[in-house]
């Protein structure tokens, strides 16, 4: 059964006496329908489950960073004064994993290096109130990885009834699936995962295409790979070599000139799969080494960027040509760019934002924003673009190629290395308050504030 990349978020029924509510938990109760006719009365009873909103995956329902057309988030917050703040959470330990969003609840990755483990969380999306953490590993962190990352960087997945979630661990990348209660279903190792010449860790989210899972794990040994896994039981269904380089791209399944393509950049290379068969579509010799970032696209063109050893951001043709239309020396080293119709924006690592028509690399404009240091991907909520800095500040700009235009700059703690996510009418952000050993990780909503619903700062 194929994927549905957007589900249906509303369920309406053209009869008389059904009570209509916005709430989505209500929404979620028996729909009862009584038709009168007379001599007759016909009752009809239909058990039907409406979903709220869902973000089930890295970047979202299409892949592309872009929240769905009738989401409704604050434009303004102040996590300091807590203007416009629904409900923060405080995250034991730390991670760099964005949450996703499935039904009612939350779930997203963390590790608390005095106990060795690596965990998953699960929330209730209303109230932000923490329901249970489930230790997937104990005792076999990586000995080192880098300063800026985490031992739960990659984001979690799921089908929308079971959850996914990748992990390095014991010098391998394991894949795990569970029940939304936190019951194991399967523990596979994709791979040995030794980096020999940079112990940077591990960073790529797996991505579910159909009944795959599919895991990048690439680095300079061996086994440095792209595999996919059969959700129901974890095996192994097809695999492919990658370059034996270290690599923390994300990959991504996109429909581009009419045909479904896992698209992943790094090693000098932009290749294109065939998701389903693992079978190699295109590949074009551009981009450079290590890539942090996932590819994103524009109708017949792909962009990505990265700055490792060689610094720029690269257009090149999604049609199977696989020639290169141009390049700058831009560098989005870990945030990935984000496009809408006919235009690529970029918050590049100094802190400049850009826009580039994708056509023809052609700069629309470029603004700086902040002084420098990004890890969170730029997020499309309608007509405006939410960034989020290392330093913990939120900013809101316009969607626009014609000028650059300043929405608002909101505190948002002391840094933020997750990207944030928009729901309904809510934004959610990851971040960190406090500096070194001081430091406590929070998962915060900003917007409709729920009636008697007190901040969680356990």
């Amino acid at each position: 059964m194929k994927r549905s990349l957007i589900k249906d978020h509303a369920f309406f029924v053209p009869a008389i006496g059904v009570k209509q509510t916005d709430d989505c938990r209500a929404q979620n109760r028996l729909k009862w329908i009584t038709l009168s006719f007379a001599p007759l009365v016909l009752s009809i009873c239909l058990s039907q489950k409406v979903r709220c909103e869902e973000w089930k995956t890295w970047r979202g329902p299409a892949g592309d960073n872009h929240a769905l057309p009738n989401t409704d988030a604050p434009v303004s917050w102040d996590l300091k004064t807590g203007h416009n703040i629904a409900w923060r959470t405080a995250i034991p330990g730390r991670g760099h994993s964005t949450p996703i969003f499935v039904d009612d609840w939350i779930f997203l990755t963390t590790s608390e290096i005095e106990d060795g483990t690596q965990s998953v969380i699960k929330l209730e999306k209303e109230s932000g109130k923490l329901i249970d953490q489930w230790t997937i590993h104990q005792g076999t962190l990586p000995r080192r990885i880098h300063p800026n990352n985490s031992h739960a960087s990659p984001t979690p997945a799921s089908d929308g009834n079971h959850l996914f979630v990748c992990f390095h661990s014991d010098d391998a990348i394991w894949a795990t699936a569970l029940t939304f209660d936190g019951q194991v279903l399967w523990k596979k190792k994709v791979s040995n995962y030794q980096p020999d010449a940079f112990q940077f860790g591990y960073g790529a989210s797996p991505v579910i295409e159909e009944d795959l899972l599919i895991v990048a794990a690439e680095y300079d040994g061996r086994e440095s790979g792209i595999y996919a896994l059969a959700l129901h039981n974890g095996e192994k269904v097809w695999s492919l070599p990658r370059p034996i380089n270290l690599n923390f791209a994300t990959p991504v399944v996109a429909s581009i000139a009419g045909q479904r393509q896992l698209l992943l950049a790094g090693g000098d290379k932009l290749v294109s799969y065939d998701p389903l068969k693992g079978t190699v579509r295109w590949s074009a010799d551009v981009g450079t080494e290590a890539i942090c970032g996932t590819v994103a696209w524009d109708d017949r063109r792909i962009l990505f960027s990265g700055g490792n050893p060689i610094a720029g951001t690269w257009c090149v043709s999604g049609d199977g040509r696989a020639s290169k239309l141009w390049e700058n020396n831009t560098m989005c080293y870990e945030q990935s760019l984000l496009t809408i119709k006919n235009y690529v924006f970029a918050v590049a690592d100094n802190g400049v934002a850009h826009c580039w028509r994708t056509l023809d690399g052609v700069s629309m404009w470029k603004q700086r924003l902040f002084g420098g240091g990004i890890s969170a991907s730029p997020l499309l909520v309608n007509d405006k673009i939410y960034i989020a800095t290392q330093s913990g500040t939120g900013y809101v700009i316009a969607a626009s190629p014609e000028r650059f235009d300043l929405v608002a700059t909101n505190p948002s703690g002391q840094s933020i290395f997750a990207t944030p996510v928009a729901i309904e009418d809510r934004l959610y952000f990851r971040t960190g308050i406090g500096y070194g050993g001081d430091r406590k990780e929070y998962l915060v909503a900003a917007g409709r504030i729920a009636p008697q619903n007190p901040l969680n700062e356990k």
